[in-house]
């Protein structure tokens, strides 16, 4: 029987500087092939390229993954600046009325790092630029040098609401994780649920209210090690199962809840 379909967004990338191509990070690959059990399917992300309903009908899930370029802050009402650095409009375009849509539907997603971002935009939330310019908060940035073990290690402590559908996944209420991203939420989007926080208080795990699908997305990176950490392990393996019940009756597998 053939494994369902994983679409993961891709991200625009010039090879040698010049050749223009559409790309995923093969860790991300292996954490849905070899975690999630799904054939991993990378997304062009140009808007003329990936139709949205397409891609519902083609994709039983969806991994929003982390990238480089950040959501453009017009796409939550606010004026560029320098420190929203650098974009990509056309994912822009693809991700956001994808995530919509899966919501409505049902229909398995998973945020990561920018991901994570773009979920909390796509409901109507905001986005800070640079957390680490902001009084109390820790720079949640990759170390800029090191060896790639270093800069995926894991950093600070992640806790989740108590008996919130983290806790009841991870079977823990605080776990450690690494971090690697600038900008994070600001003002929560309608029916986000903030339901782990680090340290500093930025938030670093949500769901959507009352989606009738898995709607789980992260701050941190589990597509490091996925198969072996035992963080990210739940994580995808229970992204997996539901995209699994997708797949097979094109109905939705509701979360755990408090």
């Amino acid at each position: 029987m053939a494994r369902p379909v994983i679409g993961i967004i891709g991200n625009s990338h010039l090879i040698n500087d010049e050749y223009p191509a559409h790309v995923a990070g093969m860790m991300n690959c292996q954490a849905v092939a070899e975690v999630s059990d799904a054939l991993p399917l990378i997304i062009p992300s140009c808007p003329t390229l990936a139709d949205v309903n397409d891609l519902l009908e083609t994709c039983d899930g969806f991994l929003f993954t982390g990238g480089r370029p950040n959501v453009h802050p017009e796409e939550y009402g606010e004026a560029e600046t320098d420190a929203h650095g650098a974009f990509d409009r056309s994912r822009d375009r693809v991700a956001l009325p994808l995530i919509r849509a899966c919501v409505e539907r049902g229909q398995p997603i998973l945020g990561v790092c920018r991901g994570f971002q773009e979920v909390n935009v796509a409901m109507g939330g905001t986005l800070y630029p640079e957390i680490r310019d902001l009084p109390g908060r820790m720079n949640h940035r990759m170390p800029p040098d090191g060896t790639l073990e270093e800069k995926f290690e894991l950093r600070h402590a992640v806790t989740f609401t108590e008996n919130g559908p983290f806790h009841q996944l991870m079977g823990a209420q605080e776990v450690m994780t690494n971090t690697l991203h600038g900008q994070g939420i600001k003002q929560a989007g309608d029916r986000v649920v903030i339901d782990g926080r680090a340290p500093d208080g930025t938030p670093e795990a949500i769901y959507i209210q009352d989606a009738p699908g898995f709607s789980l997305s992260v701050q941190w990176h589990p597509e490091y090690r996925a198969a072996q950490d035992p963080v990210s392990r739940p994580l995808f393996k229970a992204f997996g199962e539901a995209v699994q019940a997708w797949a097979a009756q094109k109905r939705p597998q509701a979360l755990k809840s408090a």
